[in-house]
């Protein structure tokens, strides 16, 4: 089993009767996000269109690790909503409330509902570069300068 970082973690007054983000299974690395929506309220999200849908919840981070708002497969598949700017990235340093950007890629309208699961966060170490300026020539690979496609499409989608 995985080690167990403890982070700091305050529920808003509009997520104070929610559940804190919790792994759904005993192996998952992401744990769910909650929408923090009215309930009286629901968010409908008509197709094209992306809102910010707060969870009720800020994170105090400690240094060196960051938090990444990754998509719910679940949704994504049946209906057609994700988070736009996958993975979005919460900062060690960010004190605010954590928000997901939801995009509805779908044709009819998808409504998010309080305590709906929207998205995952999941924690991870930072590792920071330093830059060794100079020429390339001497660190040839097999691919070389093929990108965006070079490698082969790979086996055919499972889902057209």
């Amino acid at each position: 089993m995985a080690e167990t970082l403890r982070v700091r973690i305050e529920r808003l007054p509009h997520g104070r009767d929610l559940p804190l983000p919790a792994y759904a299974t005993e192996e998952a690395a992401g744990l769910d996000l909650l929408a923090a929506v009215p309930e009286a309220a629901p968010l409908v999200l008509e197709p094209g269109r992306r809102a910010l849908v707060p969870t009720g919840i800020r994170i105090a981070l400690p240094p060196g690790f960051e938090a990444q708002v990754r998509p719910r497969s679940g949704l994504a598949i049946r209906y057609g909503v994700t988070v736009l700017n996958s993975p979005g990235t919460i900062d060690p340093d960010y004190r605010g409330e954590v928000g997901v950007i939801l995009v509805n890629h779908g044709d009819v309208s998808f409504v998010v509902t309080r305590a709906m699961r929207i998205a995952q966060l999941v924690v991870a170490p930072i590792v920071r570069v330093g830059w060794d300026e100079g020429a390339l020539e001497n660190e040839g690979t097999a691919r070389g300068v093929g990108g965006f496609g070079s490698t082969g499409l790979g086996p055919p989608a499972l889902l057209r």
